[in-house]
């Protein structure tokens, strides 16, 4: 009679085979973690783009309510421009705002005085409670954004020409208090995104 013999495996076939299915999953557990990655960076990357829209459109929202009421100064000296902007100010940028919702129905006005301004990389905007401030009337400070690098401000007059400060050096007497630019050029430099601005047409 014939024997049958079955064949098998040997170790040494078996200890190849398995080292083949660990380079194979090593490879492909890899990938996963570099697919992974890609797609954390993606979303921080629409998470930050997301923060710049909004901070941006706020800015925005602020300037196309400019407002010609001039603000008095803290210590009652004098008038503050409508819209100022000067190496002198305090602020990069400060302004009245009208269209200032209240719908609690608070004993105030509608004109707002906001400022923007440029601290330890972080874009930030005060606004006060009542546009004729006094030393006593401390500005609500919010954060808008960080990674910022510097901010300038950019202002066309009616004859077409651009401005770093507001009011020009040529405007003076009472329409200095109530000037306002034909256009605003608001701009930020940024870490990561580099230059975002925004180019609004006002109503001056």
């Amino acid at each position: 009679m014939m024997r049958s013999h079955t064949k098998g495996f040997t170790l040494i076939e078996l200890l190849v085979a398995l080292a083949i299915v660990a380079i194979i999953g090593v490879m492909a557990f890899g990938g996963l973690n570099q697919v992974i990655d890609q797609r954390e960076v993606a979303r921080q990357r629409v998470e930050r783009w997301r923060e710049i829209q909004l901070s941006m459109r706020l800015v925005m929202q602020d300037l196309v309510q400019l407002h010609p009421r001039p603000a008095r100064e803290a210590f009652g000296e004098g008038h503050l421009p409508s819209v100022l902007a000067s190496a002198q100010s305090q602020f990069a940028l400060e302004l009245s705002r009208g269209g200032w919702p209240n719908p609690a129905g608070f004993r105030r006005g509608t004109v707002a005085r906001v400022a923007y301004d440029w601290e330890d990389d972080m874009l930030v905007r005060y606004h006060w409670p009542v546009i004729d401030r006094t030393p006593d009337t401390p500005p609500v400070r919010t954060e808008l954004l960080d990674g910022v690098q510097n901010i300038e401000v950019r202002f066309m007059d009616a004859g077409g020409t651009w401005h770093t400060e507001w009011p020009p050096f040529e405007v003076s007497g009472p329409e200095q208090a109530v000037a306002r630019p034909r256009a605003i050029e608001f701009a930020i430099e940024l870490s990561d995104f580099g230059r975002v601005w925004r180019l609004l047409e006002t109503s001056g």
